[in-house]
């Protein structure tokens, strides 16, 4: 596919930037197209466009990294060799996010309505969802922990059956935050912010706490897809079972570590900013 051969992952993470672009050029065409030949479902055609632009990158990925795991000798050069492929991964989703958010604010209205129909439901839903939530600092701390967990989950279990299936719920993710980045900036320059401040506005708003869910997420995937790829090397039948078994478990735990960082900054951080 000639997508697969605009990005490699063994080069890519010297240069994430690389996976930037190619996250630009994988949403931006799946715009297009879904647009062209699906418009009535383009709103998730997108995602599943995007989607498999990217599985092929990612299921590469999640080799190295299984190989990774059984190559190096300490944890703690795994876990390092680790927080490189999150960022250029994180590199990858933020491209996604630029993307979608740029046709979002430049296509006409009508055809915004189409691509990111379900995508302004689900934001609806979850500002119903959060109504009242914060009389309770407590109360809402632990249910947007819990909201998060149930996505970090997803993302573990869809990687660990799907091999690279972590890419759709990242890829989802990055629809929605671009829909409410979107509609956040178009609301503040109908209140007369200027389009240069309402843009960075607009990313601290969702960016603070955001940034740190994303990369749990992402981490928990990589955590399922390494234990997936060990199964089918049948490398857990092996010596090499204690390592992988340690390495998915230190993922895992730092994967919550972080959400549990991102969840207080939504709940006692970004209020601050943005009451």
């Amino acid at each position: 596919m000639t997508l697969e051969s605009i990005v490699n992952p063994f080069s890519a993470v010297d240069r994430p930037l690389h996976m930037f672009f190619a996250g630009v050029i994988y949403a931006s065409l799946a715009v297009f197209l879904s647009i062209w030949i699906f418009r009535d479902s383009a709103s998730l055609i997108m995602v599943f466009l995007t989607v498999f632009a990217s599985i092929s990158l990612m299921y590469s990925t999640m080799k190295m990294e299984e190989d990774v795991s059984v190559r190096l000798k300490d944890e703690i050069s795994i876990l390092k060799r680790h927080a490189v492929v999150i960022r250029y991964l994180m590199f990858l989703f933020m491209g996604f996010v630029v993307a979608y958010t740029l046709w979002f604010l430049v296509l006409p209205d009508q055809m915004v309505a189409l691509l990111f129909e379900a995508q302004m439901e689900t934001i609806a839903a979850i500002n119903a969802n959060v109504v009242g939530l914060f009389n309770s600092s407590g109360g809402a701390f632990f249910q947007i922990f819990l909201n998060n967990f149930k996505v970090l989950l997803f993302c573990l279990f869809f990687s660990f059956f799907y091999g690279a299936g972590a890419i759709f719920i990242l890829t989802w993710n990055a629809s929605v935050i671009a829909a409410a980045l979107g509609a956040f900036i178009n609301s503040a320059v109908s209140s007369g912010m200027h389009i240069t401040g309402a843009i960075p506005f607009s990313i601290l708003r969702y960016a603070l706490h955001g940034i740190p869910e994303i990369i749990a997420y992402i981490a928990a995937g990589l955590a399922g897809g390494i234990i997936s790829v060990a199964m089918m090397n049948r490398d857990l039948e092996t010596n090499k079972f204690r390592k992988i078994v340690l390495d998915v478990i230190d993922l895992s735990l730092i994967a919550i570590l972080i959400l549990i960082i991102a969840a207080m900054l939504e709940v006692y951080v970004t209020p601050l900013f943005f009451s």
